[in-house]
């Protein structure tokens, strides 16, 4: 799926997800992610966010691969099944979350793949574009944005629990804790404190209303960012699980690359990015030595990944311009090399030392 801006206030967003026979949206630094991956013939290829199939598209139009498109939103599905049609099934759209790829592919695999699906797989490239689509924004009725109102929903999946029932399940605490880490606002006390104090008066239902609620207590200091964005960041992220879901799609992405098969990330905030950062260092330095902390059999781990460059890459003037939705997006690739995953022990990311926040 396209990721989210981190301005959502912008009025050129695209609408929905479209039609068959519509131009499909602009995907994000699709040329950097396309020599990124370095598609080719008769490869395999996973699109791990499909949304509007921009990534998809871009590497059927490359090279005579194959693509398996990924998403967990029912319509995004259902759009990309009609795109499928179009691609001589060259293209297999797979509904379920990424975090669970190694599952859902399996039966597809033939091979060594099928007989060992937590060794190297014979996927050559992978691609993310993290966060909420804009088909998922411009949507009322899915409850992402405070642009329109709609019911406080935000589930991706359109199942389990909605950010109307978070609000209500925690404590005024937890719901400070929640909008500070996830949405790295810096008055998340203020913020939950307005919140609890109106759904003592009703239930906080509508997008609408909680925008209102935000915006009153948060000054507005960062020109073209509505001052609800991180709040809404935030509930977003907790109720569809995203970062927990990054976490289990990298370690999925180690799994099946082949040997030199590479993996290319877009992110749009820094809470991904850090962890998309952090997780290829670590895979591309090897393991710390054997100590107290990590016991031999696990301080062995080999370099699963190169980099492919140090720094992020971002959108030049000249790609903000053609498509403003790209200005934060930030791209991370990697290579996969020959040594065995990780284990399972080196998949949690490092968490950085919360700084006091103002009240």
């Amino acid at each position: 799926m396209t990721g989210q801006r981190p301005d959502q206030s912008r009025p050129d967003a695209p609408a929905a997800h479209p039609q068959p026979n519509t131009p499909p949206h602009i995907p994000v630094l699709v040329d950097a992610v396309l020599a990124a991956l370095a598609p080719r013939d008769d490869a395999l290829y996973v699109d791990a966010t499909f949304g509007g199939g921009g990534y998809s598209v871009a590497l059927l139009a490359a090279a005579r691969c194959r693509v398996f498109g990924f998403d967990r939103d029912p319509d995004a599905i259902r759009y990309g099944r009609e795109l499928a049609e179009r691609h001589d099934r060259r293209l297999t759209i797979i509904e379920g979350r990424f975090g669970e790829m190694v599952h859902l592919l399996a039966p597809f695999a033939t091979g060594p793949f099928a007989t060992a699906p937590f060794a190297t797989g014979p996927i050559a490239g992978i691609a993310f574009d993290l966060g909420v689509s804009s088909a998922q924004l411009d949507r009322p009725e899915r409850g992402f944005s405070f642009r329109f109102d709609g019911p406080l929903d935000m589930r991706m999946s359109r199942d389990g629990q909605t950010a109307a029932d978070l609000i209500a399940s925690l404590s005024e605490t937890q719901l400070a804790e929640l909008i500070r880490e996830l949405g790295e606002e810096r008055f998340a006390g203020r913020v939950s404190r307005a919140i609890v104090a109106a759904r003592q008066r009703q239930p906080l239902q509508r997008t609408a209303e909680l925008a209102e609620i935000v915006r009153a207590v948060i000054p507005k200091s960062e020109p073209g960012q509505d001052p609800a964005t991180r709040t809404f960041q935030a509930l977003r992220i907790a109720v569809n699980d995203e970062l927990g879901e990054l976490d289990r799609g990298l370690v999925a992405a180690e799994q099946l690359l082949m040997p030199g098969g590479r993996l290319a990330v877009v992110s749009f905030h820094s809470l991904e990015d850090r962890r998309v950062k952090q997780f290829l260092q670590r895979r591309s330095e090897g393991a710390p030595r054997s100590s107290r902390h990590f016991p031999a059999p696990l301080a062995a781990a080999a370099p699963a990944f190169r980099l492919l460059s140090r720094r992020a890459i971002r959108p030049d003037a000249a790609e903000i311009a053609r498509n403003p939705r790209a200005r934060a997006a930030r791209l991370r690739a990697a290579e996969r090399t020959a040594s065995p995953p990780w284990p399972p022990d080196f998949a949690r990311p490092h968490r950085r030392p919360r700084k006091k926040q103002p009240a």
